[in-house]
């Protein structure tokens, strides 16, 4: 009875219950699915949270399941817990010292060791009070912020199965990401606030402890009941189905609802996400931007003065101003709508919302960049936090360039890798999130280096296919959990061009580039460069030759191991594509069109996109 019904379940998420986008050529690789029907009521004296939770799970994989995983993230917030002995180890290491001389400890100055000292009120908890599969209580066995659920039946491949929770919750002081009474006065962040699957993917469980590091998720959809105290505004994942009962402006009443009762339920759905995260405070303001042929916009932010509401409507008319080039590049956002929140404890991404402290429309960019790599294709942020903060960087800088028409937008990333190069402290972009040595070294990998990675990456293939291959990779890899290697060949097939060795030396190696000219000569009436490799890392080369008659040319010489070459960037001068330079050659020598007595300047690289180390033996004037 349990498998026809089962397989009757899943016949139907098969033929009429699948995501509700459609993107093109999409790779077959299964992955799991889920349901998420949530009851939840929030006491805003006690700060507790109870709710019925019930999931649909659905077993698409090849495997038989004995055993689930749910993250219960909020029980990171308690004295001695794993994300409190962690950030204190790495306050022990020290990375130098700042302008005044006292030393710089390499631990989140958010969290520091302010967890042990949470008293009883102040700490987070997540209890699992049931947790039953078809009536029957299985057996349960909590890890810290893992609960491990010991099936008493298996799920079987391709089948789906119903789980049924109750649970308690205590919201935590606001220290990283969740919690309530942020410094901007925020009183709930509510962020990781309820037990939520594991995912179980092609490389299994993915069963991480929280330590304050990245999320991953299982597609699916969300049902979501809030009940409380009716002066809080709630904005959230997904879109309002009660908005003329809610009030404050998502339907026709601006205000309170003007209901009897002291509380009210606000009712969110949302589809194709893999989390659902939601914020709440007596004092939020909401204004709102439609964008044509685009998502309705929401901003939520607490309203102390006339300054807050002049920096969050500048904020609502850029985001809606840059949205168009923003589909452009990157592809069109798919769902309804997104709301930007004012809380947490900086800028967090989350499908369909962000939570941001201020009106920062840097901070702004970057989240919501943060739903094409982490909302939409959903990459493994654990495995490779390089793709999803690296994205979301180039994305954020991409943009804010188009905006101020600057040419030299890349370049804060460059920089913040080159600090990383040389500080001794890099490790590949390869480590787990949550196993790096230092935060340093995570945060300028993740952020920096990863951000090089995709601009460099245009520097290699050429302009015309990166951008081509953003849309590609977009439209390619929509809700599937791209990995490394899955975006490494979008990128050769749109440009035809083998870059596995790219992935290769930058994500997995900390080996670095260093490109030298050390003469020019003659041969033949031509000038020849003569160019040395000094760094590990082999590249294509352009080499922007100045001639004293002020005419210029680009000489684009690619790595052997590309099986070809870019196109011409530009036409700002002709575009001489020489032959390859191969890998084991430390030298090459470049010969001219015109005599050594004709050139005003060699320079390798002018716009500066190739991550060399040492850029002063670039350049002969």
């Amino acid at each position: 009875m349990l498998i026809k019904k089962n397989m009757k379940k899943y016949l139907l998420l098969l033929l009429g219950a699948g995501y509700g986008f459609t993107l093109q050529a999409q790779p077959e690789r299964w992955q799991q699915k889920i349901k998420y029907t949530i009851d939840a009521n929030l006491d805003v004296n006690t700060n507790i949270v109870n709710g019925k939770e019930k999931i649909t799970y659905w077993n698409n994989s090849p495997d038989t399941l004995n055993r689930l995983f749910i993250h219960l993230y909020w029980n990171a917030f308690q004295p001695g817990s794993m994300m409190d002995v962690r950030s204190k180890e790495l306050g022990k290491i020290i990375l130098g010292k700042n302008r005044k001389g006292e030393p710089v400890q390499d631990w989140d100055p958010r969290v520091r060791d302010r967890i042990s000292n949470l008293n009883e009120k102040e700490i987070g908890y997540q209890r699992v009070k049931s947790l039953t599969i078809d009536g029957q209580q299985q057996n349960l066995v909590e890890h810290e912020t893992i609960l491990e659920v010991q099936l008493k039946k298996p799920i079987l491949p391709h089948s789906a199965t119903d789980l049924a929770i109750n649970f308690e919750a205590q919201v935590p002081e606001q220290i990283r990401r969740s919690g309530r009474d942020n410094e901007e006065g925020v009183r709930y962040s509510m962020s990781q606030w309820y037990p939520k699957m594991v995912e179980y993917d092609y490389q299994g469980w993915n069963a991480n402890p929280y330590i304050a590091r990245e999320f991953y998720g299982v597609w699916g959809s969300y049902d979501v009941q809030l009940t409380l105290d009716k002066h809080y505004l709630v904005a959230a994942t997904g879109t309002v189905q009660n908005p003329d009962e809610v009030g404050f402006g998502y339907g026709k009443l601006a205000g309170v609802p003007e209901n009897a009762s002291e509380e009210t339920t606000w009712h969110f759905t949302a589809d194709s996400v893999h989390d659902f995260v939601w914020a709440a405070d007596n004092q939020y303001k909401l204004i709102k931007r439609k964008i044509e042929k685009g998502p309705l916009f929401y901003f939520v932010y607490k309203s102390k003065s006339e300054k807050d509401d002049s920096d969050w409507n500048t904020l609502a008319d850029s985001v809606a101003y840059v949205y168009p080039y923003i589909a452009r590049t990157f592809g069109a956002y798919p769902y309804h709508n997104y709301s930007f929140i004012q809380g947490g404890d900086g800028g967090m991404e989350y499908p369909m919302a962000t939570l941001i402290k201020s009106a920062s429309l840097g901070t702004a960019l970057h989240e919501f960049g943060h739903n094409w790599y982490q909302g939409i294709l959903g990459s493994n942020e654990s495995l490779y936090p390089w793709m999803d903060e690296g994205g979301a960087t180039y994305f954020q800088t991409r943009i804010y360039g188009w905006l101020h028409h600057d040419s030299t937008w890349y370049s804060p990333s460059y920089k913040s890798y080159y600090y990383l190069a040389k500080s001794g402290l890099e490790e590949p972009m390869s480590t787990h999130s949550d196993h790096y040595n230092t935060n340093f070294a995570y945060g300028a990998a993740a952020y920096g280096k990863g951000a090089v990675f995709y601009d460099q990456l245009g520097y290699i293939i050429g302009k015309k296919n990166m951008d081509a291959f953003l849309l590609r990779y977009f439209n390619t890899w929509g809700f599937k959990h791209p990995n490394a290697n899955d975006l490494i060949r979008v990128a050769e097939k749109e440009s035809g061009l083998e870059l596995e060795w790219y992935k290769n030396y930058w994500v997995y190696s900390t080996k670095t580039i260093d490109y030298a000219i050390d003469k020019i000569s003659s041969q033949n009436d031509h000038a020849v460069v003569e160019l040395s490799r000094k760094g590990e890392m082999p590249m294509p080369l352009d080499v922007l030759v100045t001639y004293k008659d002020g005419k210029q040319e680009m000489y684009n010489i690619p790595l052997g191991m590309m099986f070809g070459h870019k196109p011409a960037d530009n036409d700002y001068y002709p575009w001489i594509f020489a032959k390859e330079w191969r890998w084991t050659s430390p030298t090459y020598q470049l010969e001219l069109s015109r005599p050594n007595t004709d050139i005003k300047s060699v320079q390798i690289d002018p716009y500066q996109q190739m991550a060399d180390i040492n850029r002063d033996n670039n350049t002969i004037d």
